[in-house]
Order: C-alpha cells, then sequence, then structure tokens
C-alpha cells in the first residue's frame, strides 16, 4: 500500500468514476447478498468504480447460492485494472481465510471480521487510495462478541478516524435528519438531552448541508421533544430548558435553526422544501416519516468524519439469511450518495 508521503496517482483522472470500497458488513448477515444483487445489475457500475472489501470465500459462496453468473477476481492492490462487467473485485484483508459459521447467527468470527472490513477500508481512504467507503450491515452483538466494544458504526468509524465530533444523518426521498440521540431508551430521553448534545446535532446538521450537499444558507427545523412543543410547559420542559436555548445559539453563530417545532407538522413542512433539513430528537421522531417516505432507500451518512462514508439503513437481518430475498435498494441509494459526494470533493479541488 502506498504510504501517506506519496502521492497515490488516484486523482489524476478526475474524469473516472469514483473508487469506493463496499464494506462486507458481517458475514452471517445479508450484506453479502444485497452486495452481490447490486453487482449483477448495471446500476452500480455506472456509479462508481466498487471494490468489495471482505472475505473472498463468502462472497464465492454468495454468488454461487444465488446463481449470478458473476466472477470474484481477488484484488491485492487498491486500484486493480477495472474489471469485465461480470467480475467482483474483492479485497481481503483477513490474515487467515474464515472458518466455518452459521448463517443468521451472531458469533465472535463473524463479528471480528466485519470489523476488520472497517479498518481496512478506514485505511484506504484516510490515505487516499479510494475515495469513499460504503458499509454494509454490522451485528452490535457479533463486533462486541469480538471484543470490539461500540454500540455501532458511526462510533467506531469517529474512533478510528480520530473525528472531533460526528454524527449520523439519515437520507431519505425529500428528507435529511440529522440525530441528537439513537438508541435510547425513551424514559431516558429527558435526562439524554442536553443543550451541546442538540448544540452538535445542529452544528452538524449545518456541516452536512453546507460542505457535503453544497446548499450555501441552509435553513434546519429543529424539532421539538413534547406534543404541541410543549404547549409553554403544560407537557414538559425540554423545550424551554434545553432545546431553545440550543437553537438560539447557534441561531447566535449565523446557522438558520428554527425554535423548536411541533414534530407532527415540521416533518411535513420539510417535505415541501421549507427546510432543507432536521434536527430530531430521537430515533423514532426521525425514522418513522423518512420510513413512511423512502423505505428501502434510507442512507446513513456519517457526518464529520475525514472520509465519505455512507451506509445502508437496516440492519443484518438474520432472520432472512440465505432466503435470497434481501432487498439491495437501499445498498445502491448508498452508493450513489456516496458517488455523488465524492465527485463534489474532487470537483472542488
Amino acid at each position: 500500500m502506498p504510504s501517506k508521503s506519496k502521492p497515490t496517482g488516484k486523482h489524476k483522472q478526475s474524469s473516472r468514476l469514483p473508487l469506493l470500497g463496499i464494506t462486507m458488513g458481517d458475514p452471517a448477515g445479508i450484506g453479502p447478498e444485497v452486495i452481490a444483487k447490486a453487482l449483477a445489475g448495471t446500476a452500480l457500475q455506472r456509479l462508481c468504480r466498487p471494490i468489495v472489501i471482505g472475505s473472498v470465500p463468502v462472497m464465492e459462496q454468495t454468488l454461487k447460492s444465488l446463481k449470478l453468473k458473476l466472477k470474484v477476481v481477488r484484488v491485492q492492490g487498491h486500484d486493480p485494472k477495472p474489471p469485465r462487467v461480470s467480475d467482483v473485485a474483492v479485497l481481503d484483508p483477513l490474515e487467515q481465510p474464515m472458518g466455518k459459521f452459521t448463517l443468521g447467527v451472531a458469533a465472535a468470527e463473524t463479528g471480528a471480521a466485519s470489523v476488520t472490513f472497517i479498518k481496512k477500508g478506514v485505511e484506504l481512504a484516510q490515505i487516499g487510495c479510494i475515495d469513499g467507503i460504503v458499509t454494509a450491515p454490522i451485528n452490535k452483538e457479533a463486533i462486541n462478541m469480538a471484543g470490539c466494544h461500540y454500540p455501532g458504526h458511526t462510533e467506531l468509524l469517529a474512533d478510528l478516524t480520530q473525528a472531533k465530533e460526528s454524527g449520523m444523518m439519515i437520507v431519505g426521498g425529500p428528507l435529511r435528519i440529522m440525530f441528537v440521540t439513537t438508541h435510547v431508551a425513551i424514559k431516558d430521553l429527558s435526562s439524554l438531552l442536553t443543550q451541546a448534545k442538540i448544540e452538535k446535532g445542529i452544528r452538524l446538521a449545518h456541516l452536512a448541508l453546507t460542505q457535503l450537499y453544497g446548499i450555501n444558507k441552509p435553513k434546519i427545523g429543529v424539532a421539538a421533544l413534547n406534543p404541541h412543543a410543549g404547549e409553554h410547559g403544560l407537557f414538559g420542559d425540554e423545550e424551554a430548558r434545553v432545546i431553545l436555548p440550543a437553537a438560539r445559539a447557534a441561531q447566535a453563530q449565523g446557522i438558520l435553526a428554527s425554535d423548536p417545532l411541533p414534530a407532527d407538522t415540521l416533518f411535513g413542512k420539510a417535505a415541501k422544501g421549507q427546510y432543507d433539513g432536521i434536527v430530531a430528537m430521537y430515533h423514532d421522531q426521525g425514522l418513522i416519516p423518512l420510513k413512511l417516505v423512502a423505505f428501502g432507500t434510507c442512507v446513513n451518512l456519517t457526518v464529520g468524519l475525514p472520509i465519505i462514508r455512507t451506509s445502508v439503513d437496516h440492519g443484518t437481518a438474520y432472520d432472512i439469511v440465505g432466503k435470497g430475498i434481501a432487498d439491495p435498494g437501499s445498498l445502491l441509494e448508498a452508493v450513489k450518495l456516496a458517488a455523488k459526494l465524492a465527485a463534489k470533493i474532487a470537483k472542488g479541488r
């Protein structure tokens, strides 16, 4: 692999399609299947030059079980010669081939492998060998069984890239939503929502909309936590206590953030274009409207990293592994967004 001190030369041909690393995710999940199905079509090849970062034997077995007329081509470097349409370029970073494992079951070995794939993808992106990474789903239980104690991709990627701050924005249809909290219990929300965390969410939403989407002065809708935005304290004090102060602090910095607005009307306004993005207070507050308008095609975009990273919006779906029914739609959308962002960044150089 080239060192950081030596240019890789990948930007000499800026007109070329971006080179994207697609990490396999958990080999026991649907990651290999959705990748294989996406590569079997022509849409993905029109968007980028894909390299699968994952297990060669797993990819070969997946193609065989799906009866796809594709051939795995093992690549050692990051910039292989463009494969034929029927070739699947796979970079396998595992020191030893994976042993036998059970599909649809969390295991330390598959968890460790999925983390190795991510680390290799991040390494290649950080030294400029690839233009970004698109990640297939990992299983939180499996990676923790492997000794990797992170709640998910976002936190692991932030650590690997030493990002000062990062967050999850999910994009689908007309909506772009940044989350203040994600996988937490509803009963814990009030204590977890702080002014600092909400300010961070607004700040990251503004960063994504300006730097990644190129919107000069984006309008950001800040969702209230309680019905009717608390109705002047009748239904809760979070709006007055932490959300409004965070919004006003952002406004003082020149960010066009709204005061806290009732969520039941805010998302409809954003869908109609009145807001460029939304800051949601918790997981389902943002995901329910997103999946209503764009189920199966939502994309997870990690904001604040020094690299481009997009991901599918679904999990490993252990319950349908091996049935051949997994939908590659979200992966294709994730590739589309990563390719678009990579092209925008290359153009700005």
